[in-house]
């Protein structure tokens, strides 16, 4: 049995919260480190957690609702299938 996680066992919805949080955060990230840099630079890292963390937020909500979505979609073709 191999060590690391695969992802394709790990439920959808989770999956999805992760990349949710993933692709936000790491866009909220750059995108806070762009404005800090450009606004004062010795204080620059903190603008990356201070937009960072929200739009990872932002990220895993919408992550969770694309999920449920795509799980809601595969349990009602699932029951369609079985009439």
């Amino acid at each position: 049995m191999s060590a690391h996680l695969q992802l394709h066992h790990v439920h959808i919805v989770l999956r999805s919260l992760v990349l949710g949080v993933l692709i936000g955060g790491a866009a909220g990230g750059i995108a806070g480190l762009t404005l800090g840099l450009h606004t004062y630079v010795p204080t620059a890292w903190f603008a990356v957690l201070e937009v960072g963390i929200p739009a990872a937020l932002v990220g895993g909500l919408l992550g969770t609702m694309v999920g449920l979505m795509l799980w809601a979609c595969h349990k009602g073709h699932a029951l369609w299938q079985s009439f």
